[in-house]
């Protein structure tokens, strides 16, 4: 630790993601927010004794501070569902939390052959500025593009049992978060890596959601990384073309999860009875709600049907919670697939694997990396009695879980 200097940025990075405001920090650690400002900026190198109060204070290792990033990641974009109502200081802790996530799956491709990207080439041009207005021209786009990605993806017209491993086997990275603000739904980033490409993140936040609406916010998400422009900064969006944007995702959403004919021909028979939706709820994993939409959506019952029978759903208690939800959660990750297969076939020890996180400068608390990787608690406890083997290169067939 010789070497190790104080670097501002991480100071940044810390309070970001813990979505605490600078002030704040100065008042709770007694150190004046001038003084904070100019270690962030790197015009002052701060005492021993106040780099271990704002470690502490942001529970961050005291090495995290001293360090340099090494990784190559530069984040592009990211669309957020709640972005009208979350506050910037919770979207932008997402974000950086999406960021190291990026990171550590770096780190990664030094050990595991993860899956390849494979996303199909949807052609989409409805603008951000035109649902209603062009309501019938982009509703049939994205029917097409919906039915386009199953027949790539080659799964059928029938129900998808598994978005989460439909997602990561197409080389899109699945992450759950807890302790989220609860007016951050789900969110999507792409990150660059350096000679690997692009790569999209999709984080879900976890906790009292059912199942059924967490496999609606990844195919929602899985419109946007399709369908929408990545190239520009979604903060210069107005409301009214945010919601747009929303409303193509969740149009998507639908078609993909319930496609016309199949869907259509299951609910046909009772499209008007609420309570057979119930039933139609266990196969197709979706929500009565959105089915109910989805049914007025390919006009197999019309509005006012479709008023009355949301007015009976409010009338039964079921807005916010429906007969048939569990509590919803993710599978195995990715990344926990990936951490099994090193420690169990003794290719890493914990240890090692948190050493070579230290080696790209990625300094997180256990419980932090676990969080923002979706790992089961515990994971990455260090046990000493791991004696690893040479460290291969590449180590495939992680996604096998």
């Amino acid at each position: 630790m010789d070497n190790y200097k104080f670097n501002g940025q991480r100071l940044r990075d810390a309070l970001q993601f813990r979505g605490i405001r600078m002030a704040d920090l100065a008042k709770q650690i007694d150190i004046s927010k001038q003084s904070l400002s100019l270690y962030a900026n790197g015009n002052n190198n701060p005492p021993f004794e106040n780099v271990a109060k704002i470690a502490k204070a942001l529970d961050f290792p005291f090495e995290f501070f001293m360090t340099e990033d090494l990784c190559s990641t530069v984040t592009n974009n990211t669309y957020f569902r709640s972005q009208a109502s979350a506050s910037k200081l919770m979207q932008n802790s997402q974000k950086i939390k999406l960021e190291f996530v990026a990171k550590i799956y770096e780190v990664f491709l030094d050990y595991v052959d993860f899956p390849e990207q494979n996303l199909p080439p949807v052609s989409f041009l409805g603008s951000d500025a035109c649902v209603d207005a062009c309501a019938d021209k982009t509703f049939e786009q994205i029917e097409d593009n919906a039915r386009f990605v199953r027949k790539y993806w080659k799964i059928g017209m029938g129900p998808i049992d598994n978005m989460q491993y439909l997602l990561e086997s197409n080389g899109i990275i699945v992450s759950g978060m807890k302790n989220v603000d609860k007016k951050i739904d789900a969110f999507s980033q792409r990150v660059n890596i350096q000679n690997h490409g692009s790569i999209f993140i999709v984080a879900l936040a976890v906790g009292n959601k059912p199942e059924v609406r967490l496999r609606f916010d990844m195919a929602h998400e899985l419109g946007h990384i399709l369908m929408h422009n990545w190239d520009d900064s979604n903060d210069n969006l107005s409301r009214e073309e945010f919601n747009v944007l929303e409303k193509q995702a969740n149009m998507f959403a639908s078609a993909l999860l319930l496609p016309r004919e199949s869907f259509g021909s299951d609910v046909a028979p009772y499209a008007t009875n609420v309570e057979f939706y119930r039933s139609l709820k266990k196969k197709w994993g979706v929500s009565m709600q959105a089915m109910m939409y989805r049914a007025h959506q390919l006009d197999l019952i019309n509005y006012n049907q479709f008023q009355y029978m949301m007015r009976t759903v409010s009338a039964k208690g079921w807005r916010r919670r429906e007969p048939g939800d569990i509590p919803g959660s993710l599978n195995s990750t990715i990344f926990q697939g990936a951490v099994d297969v090193l420690f169990e076939g003794g290719y890493l020890s914990s240890s090692e694997l948190m050493q070579a996180f230290h080696e790209y400068g990625i300094y997180l608390s256990q419980d932090d990396l676990e969080d923002i990787l979706g790992l089961k608690p515990g994971t990455l406890t260090v046990n000493d009695k791991v004696i690893p083997l040479i460290r291969p290169k590449t180590i495939t067939d992680t996604n096998n879980r």
